[in-house]
């Protein structure tokens, strides 16, 4: 796999019961797993699903997932993709020395693999869909901004994750990269003299450097190359690829794994307002003015000083700035561009994950993944780590049920299909699929804390800055 601190994922797999054996580390790692449904035919061809994983462009390998069951269920062909992360993937010094994007650019150059090749697996060319989750999906709902990827896929699912998150992606990169040029001793006088210290960087010291330089900090930039535009600029002028695209989230994604990265110790047992508001500044720091946050935290927290109810407020927040709103704004650019676009909310937490969690937590970020992939159904290079049974009856029957969603998806475009419950597609009333054990049909989902931060905040952001500009005549 490619350059990666190999404890992290081992640690990683163990918070989701997940046993595996971790791959080598290599800089030669953009290699593909393809599983076919079986022996392909030649006069059969068959839709191709193309998986970006996800782990924040720092973690992750193809080999963390199996493909096997949403093949043989779906009939699909399902290809498993790497790409490089971290600083090898993602480290810009904003200009032509080290331009950045690269893990963006080994994508591309998957799907043209892809193109070339997979007839020779029984898929079909011209039926190529992408999908991914968290960083995944990022770098899904970022392929449909590139003109450097249109027509290599026809249809997109972006999981708890789109080009939205402002988390990934990055305005100014060469703060970035001089903090993490100076980590390593490199002389940051000048962007040539970076690009070229860090390119001798040995493979060890990249190895070892993912807690003492954070990169989680590293993102997708403006290169020129896979962007040639801004992304707000590509949303709003309505210049994205209309594919059909699907997203979605969890309806508590920070309620335990990334809570245990963000929120301070003890966080479970309750927070106190004063423990919560930095989690907000970090997650917000672009606020104009400090009272803003105060607001935020009154929207989300209440006033009445309860730990719990801060707690849980907290989780929720977390969840809206990191993947609920950007997900529903990625959905609304992608219906006014003329996308046929399906929203869900995923809301079955595994069993065999959710025993070892708090009782609060719900289906948290990347529970789906289990169920797209048909995790029920495993029987080969991954184990999970649990008593008796890894699904119930119940679970099982959802994982068939969503597979034949995504596999519907895959095929024509709509995930809908025979025996199914209806999921509209969404348009003015805005409607989405709840996908738990059984499959509901919602309106506008998180629509308060949704014309909250999109409409309230920039609101109240603009009287601010008057009743700044005011008292400085």
């Amino acid at each position: 796999m490619c350059l990666q601190d190999p404890k992290i994922a081992v640690d990683l797999a163990k918070n989701i019961s997940m046993e595996l054996d971790i791959p080598g580390i290599s800089e030669d790692c953009l290699y593909l797993n393809i599983y076919t449904p079986a022996v392909p035919k030649a006069d059969i061809k068959l839709p191709v699903m193309v998986w970006i994983h996800g782990g924040g462009l720092a973690l992750g390998a193809a080999s963390f997932f199996d493909g096997s069951a949403l093949a043989a269920y779906q009939d699909v062909v399902v290809v498993l993709i790497q790409y490089r992360l971290g600083i090898m993937g993602f480290f810009s010094t904003g200009d032509e020395h080290c331009p950045g994007n690269y893990g963006l650019l080994d994508q591309v150059t998957a799907l043209h693999w892809v193109q070339e090749n997979i007839h020779s697996f029984g898929g079909d060319p011209g039926l190529v869909t992408i999908f991914g989750e968290s960083a995944g999906g990022v770098s899904v709902s970022l392929q449909l901004l590139s003109p450097l990827s249109s027509g290599l896929f026809h249809r997109a699912i972006a999981e708890s994750g789109t080009a939205m998150m402002d988390a990934l992606i990055h305005t100014d990169p060469l703060p970035i990269a001089q903090h993490v040029a100076d980590a390593f001793g490199c002389d940051i006088t000048s962007t040539k003299a970076i690009a070229e210290c860090m390119k001798q960087l040995p493979e060890e010291d990249i190895i070892n450097s993912f807690e003492k330089v954070q990169l989680f900090h590293l993102g997708v930039v403006m290169d020129g190359l896979f962007l040639t535009k801004p992304r707000d600029e590509i949303f709003q002028n309505h210049e994205v690829n209309t594919v059909p695209f699907m997203t979605g989230v969890t309806n508590l994604e920070c309620g335990w794994l990334l809570a245990h990265l963000l929120a301070p110790p003890g966080w479970v047992d309750g927070l106190d307002r004063e423990q919560v508001a930095p989690i907000l500044s970090r997650l917000n720091p672009k606020v104009p003015d400090p009272r803003l946050n105060e607001l935020i935290l009154d929207e989300y927290l209440g006033t009445t000083g309860d730990r719990i109810a801060n707690r849980d407020g907290c989780l929720e927040l977390m969840g809206d700035l990191f993947f609920n709103i950007p997900a529903i704004q990625a959905a609304k650019f992608h219906r006014d561009a003329g996308a046929p676009v399906y929203l869900y909310e995923f809301q079955q937490a595994p069993s065999f994950i959710q025993s070892k969690r708090a009782s609060f937590a719900k289906a948290d970020h990347g529970d789906e993944i289990h169920f797209v992939f048909g995790g029920c159904f495993w029987d080969g290079h991954i184990k999970f780590i649990g008593n008796g049974d890894i699904c119930t009856k119940e679970e099982e029957k959802l994982a068939l049920t969503v597979m034949e969603y995504w596999g519907n998806f895959a095929r024509t475009g709509s995930p809908n299909g025979e025996g199914l419950v209806e999921w509209p597609q969404y348009g003015e009333k805005e409607e989405y699929l709840g996908l738990g054990l059984k499959q509901t049909v919602g309106r506008r989902l998180k629509d308060k804390h949704f014309a909250f931060m999109t409409q309230t905040v920039p609101e109240k952001a603009r009287a601010l800055q008057q009743e700044k500009e005011r008292s400085e005549l």
